[in-house]
């Protein structure tokens, strides 16, 4: 079922030392704004934390160290049905790894996984049993990171990824089965596979079950659905509806209707496109009011970074538009629609109006309309971490996504 030796040759990478040199001559050459009665953030990011930040990305961080421990993994760099594809693998240790292919979502890159990757690979190493290993492969999404350029699929969105995950894993690979998890945009992916391709898939994890068809219609960048919010609803949950408007609203909003218009800005800009991520990582990871207990700052601008270097702020971005303008198409009528048994994780920072516990989360999915969706076989919710789940709690992750694949995994190979 897995290759015994590895059809590719690994690529290290590197980032040529002029994209440094010119991405720190723009960081000190940033044009500020006044932020005037900012102090608050009311406006958005603050010019003080953003600047701080700009100021040791153009001196004081050092990509190349970033760079020496994303090549402490295999790398490699393909071409598949014409799309780019740059990915990590950490082979499995254990007597029968199961391949898996993690997808992450936006503002994420394939580090995002980092802190998973060798607890998957290797949980004897961490504590665990060997029989759970999984060959890890990590993928940048195309248009993402360093699957970069996207010069000739400008139409791609999740469903076409899921496509070309396949491909990759069974046509370039050459595995017979594999399993697949993610994150964000990256469950859509994976919600994908498991409905086009669950015959050939063990299982799926991922971190959250919106239905497939959730980026459709005429306003899907509207949050709200352009529903007034009912006057007697309590007051809790007005405030967390407007709390999780001003998280993902403006957003998509953005990205669904304008991505080329703001990639000008962020494709130009390294202290821009800094700033339009740095909100989303300051308020969808759950920090307690310090963006730093969860990523530090070398994390933050090794993400940046990556983005940066892979000219990758333009393309990731259109995704959204890409998920609304070409909407989901059904591969069979079946229902669960995502056949592939499936995994579930919750964080409650992530909790709809009106749910302040995890067992009340796991039963408002339960009682939701995208329950039926899916071929649910493990749920779990947990109290802590944010929407960056793999990296915010990634020992919780790491456990959920085995306690679902555990009864699917083949006997022996």
């Amino acid at each position: 079922m897995a290759t015994n030796s590895f059809p590719l040759d690994p690529a290290p990478l590197h980032v040529p030392d002029e994209v440094l040199d010119d991405l720190r001559r723009r960081l000190t050459a940033t044009k500020w704004p006044l932020d005037v009665g900012n102090a608050d953030g009311h406006y958005g990011v603050r010019r003080t934390d953003l600047q701080d930040l700009v100021a040791y990305w153009a001196d004081g961080y050092d990509w190349r160290a970033a760079e020496s421990a994303i090549n402490a993994y295999e790398n490699y760099r393909v071409e598949v049905d014409g799309v780019p594809v740059h990915f990590v693998r950490k082979p499995g240790v254990g007597p029968n790894p199961v391949p898996l292919i993690l997808s992450h979502g936006w503002p994420w890159t394939f580090w995002h996984w980092a802190k998973v990757i060798d607890r998957l690979a290797d949980p004897a190493a961490y504590g665990g049993d060997p029989a759970d290993a999984f060959d890890v492969i990590v993928p940048s999404l195309p248009g993402f990171g360093f699957s970069t350029p996207l010069a000739d699929r400008p139409d791609m969105n999740f469903w076409k990824i899921a496509d070309v995950w396949h491909e990759l894993m069974t046509g370039v690979l050459g595995y017979d089965k594999y399993a697949a998890a993610g994150c964000d945009v990256g469950a859509l992916v994976t919600g994908q596979l498991g409905h086009k391709y669950a015959d050939e898939l063990y299982a799926i994890h991922i971190g959250s079950a919106l239905k497939l068809t959730f980026f459709e219609g005429e306003r899907a960048w509207d949050f709200s659905g352009g529903r007034p919010i009912p006057d007697e609803l309590p007051d809790d949950v007005r405030a967390r509806i407007l709390e999780l408007d001003k998280r993902f609203a403006v957003h998509l909003a953005a990205h669904m209707l304008a991505p080329s218009t703001l990639g000008y800005g962020l494709a130009d800009s390294p202290t821009g496109m800094l700033a339009w991520m740095l909100e989303r990582w300051t308020k969808w990871s759950d920090n307690g009011g310090n963006v730093e207990s969860v990523f530090s700052k070398d994390d933050l601008l090794t993400h940046a970074t990556i983005y940066w270097a892979g000219n990758a702020i333009d393309t990731s971005i259109r995704t959204y538009a890409n998920n609304n303008r070409y909407p989901w198409t059904p591969s069979h009528d079946r229902w669960p629609v995502v056949e592939a048994p499936t995994g579930i994780t919750f964080v409650s920072y992530e909790n709809p109006p009106g749910v302040t516990t995890s067992e009340q989360r796991v039963q408002n999915f339960l009682e939701s309309d995208r329950a039926a969706w899916y071929n649910h076989v493990n749920i779990a919710c947990h109290d802590r971490g944010g929407h960056f789940i793999p990296w915010e709690i990634p020992a919780e992750w790491t456990t959920d996504l085995r306690n679902t694949m555990r009864p699917y995994r083949p006997s022996e190979h």
